[in-house]
This record gives C-alpha cells, sequence and structure tokens, in this order.
C-alpha cells in the first residue's frame, strides 16, 4: 500500500479524526451517521444507518442519504489515492444513476470494489496532464445482506493549475 494511501487510511478510519472531519467537511454526512467503515486501495465500505435524521416518512432511509454513502465509498477511494500525491489533482463526480431494490429499513453498507481503477485513472490523468473519466459502481446491502441499492459515479480527474 502506498504510504500516501496508508496515511490517508488512518486519517479516515480513526474514530475523532473521521468524525472531525465529517463534521467540518461534510456536516449532513455526519448527521446522517454515514461513516468509512473499511477501505483499502482497491476496496471502501461505508454505512448509514436507518435512524432519525436520516428516515422519510415512508419508514426507510431517506434516497438521499443512500446516495451519500455511495457516494463516499467511490470518493473516500479516490480521495486516498489522491492524498499527498503531486501534482495536486482534482476531482468532480460529473454524472451519476441508482437504482433501487428495496426498502433500506435497518443499517445500510456500500461497498466500491474499484479502488484500483480509479487509482489507474488517477495516474492516466498525471501522466496526461489531459482530464480523464472513470465510472465505478457502489452496491449497498442491508445487515441480510439484501441488495437495497446500486449507484454508478462517474469521476473526473484532472491535475490542478
Amino acid at each position: 500500500m502506498e504510504a500516501g494511501f496508508q496515511i490517508f487510511k488512518s486519517l479516515i478510519t480513526h474514530s475523532f479524526k473521521s468524525k472531525w472531519f465529517l463534521l467540518t467537511q461534510l456536516p449532513s454526512a455526519f448527521f446522517s451517521g454515514v461513516r468509512v467503515r473499511k477501505i483499502d486501495e482497491d476496496r471502501c465500505e461505508v454505512s448509514v444507518p436507518h435512524q432519525w435524521f436520516s428516515k422519510n416518512p415512508f419508514r426507510s432511509t431517506y434516497f438521499a442519504c443512500l446516495g451519500m454513502a455511495a457516494e463516499m465509498s467511490t470518493g473516500a477511494l479516490s480521495l486516498g489515492h489522491l492524498f499527498k500525491k503531486s501534482p495536486a489533482v482534482s476531482m468532480l463526480v460529473v454524472h451519476s444513476t441508482a437504482e433501487f431494490f428495496k426498502k433500506a429499513t435497518d443499517v445500510t453498507t456500500f461497498i466500491c470494489v474499484d479502488g484500483l481503477l480509479l487509482k489507474k485513472t488517477i495516474e492516466e490523468a498525471i501522466s496526461s496532464g489531459e482530464s480523464k473519466s472513470v465510472a465505478v459502481k457502489s452496491v449497498g446491502k442491508n445487515v441480510a445482506g439484501e441488495v437495497i441499492a446500486q449507484f454508478q459515479f462517474t469521476w473526473s480527474f484532472k491535475v490542478k493549475g
């Protein structure tokens, strides 16, 4: 594992530091209970509970909270591969799609296993100096292992400056 990614992993999975990051940078995710549970270079797991702040009137988790968790599972992998990277690279979601299969009535965990694809795309953007895009998937399951939703995010990476 690259040194930069290892440092990022220790920050994003450390209880106090990750909560402070969410509170100051992504307050809606913090209050919704979105948390990074596990992260490695190729895989990230992010959960969102069904609780007062994340629920909708239909007794399930609000779709936007599910979307935050799904995006974070892909975005955290991207940030990990960009951490301490030189030259600096900007990242932006340029497209997203979602499919919903079942009501989210307990903890939903989103898993993205496209970390190495994100890393490769970032390296291509750095080496070419051009903007590069990649579509990655995040699948959300409940505690019983049933698929709740599937999101696809297209990330664009470009060297800053």
